[in-house]
């Protein structure tokens, strides 16, 4: 709000900072600034827990169950390693760390990348959000069991696709979001002054 001349904006009784405003942050100011839509990283870690949770009580390890013909089955399965089986062979003594640190590494890195997404990168927001919380999904059961526990089996015949669960799928379509805001979205337009 504009103020007269010679009246100073205060805070509650204190005069406000040059360049502040008068309005304490807000929770929207908040995901701005760290570039993540919070609830939806926490949805996806407790779906993701409960989903895994769910097979492990109800599947047998190395189970199935068809649920579409030629097309999906529930599994149980255990993947030691990353995505798509790499580091599966890697020594058991290791893995845990490994794939642990990577994950943590990859962490970092969308930290910081969060922080240089623009409010008006939604899509960018978004999608950064859906990692988050497929990321840290899986980097839970790597740190508490040493291993992710996969379930969706999407095949057709002879062809199967790797085995994956609810926290893979939400950092594959977040990716999916970011990419397409990087691509499709034209945020380097000059803008003017």
């Amino acid at each position: 709000m504009h103020q007269p001349d010679g009246v100073e904006a205060t805070t509650g009784g204190v005069p406000a900072s040059p360049g502040t405003t008068s309005e304490a942050p807000t929770a929207a100011a908040a995901v701005r600034i760290l570039g993540v839509h919070w609830w939806i990283v926490i949805g996806l870690i407790v779906l993701d827990q409960i989903t895994k949770y769910a097979i492990t009580m109800t599947i047998p390890l190395y189970g199935s169950v068809t649920v579409i013909p030629d097309l999906l089955n529930l599994v149980h399965v255990r993947n030691p390693g990353v995505a798509f089986g790499f580091l599966n062979n890697l020594d058991p003594a290791y893995q845990k760390l490994v794939t642990s640190l990577l994950a943590l590494t990859a962490l970092v890195g969308i930290a910081y990348y969060a922080r240089q997404v623009r409010p008006e990168e939604w899509l960018a927001r978004l999608g950064l959000s859906v990692i988050l919380g497929g990321a840290l999904g899986n980097l839970f059961d790597r740190l508490r069991q040493g291993f992710v526990t996969d379930f969706m089996d999407v095949y057709w015949g002879t062809w199967h696709f790797w085995a994956f669960n609810v926290a893979d799928a939400s950092i594959t379509i977040g990716a999916i979001l970011v990419f397409a805001d990087l691509l499709l979205v034209n945020r380097h337009a000059s803008h003017p002054v």
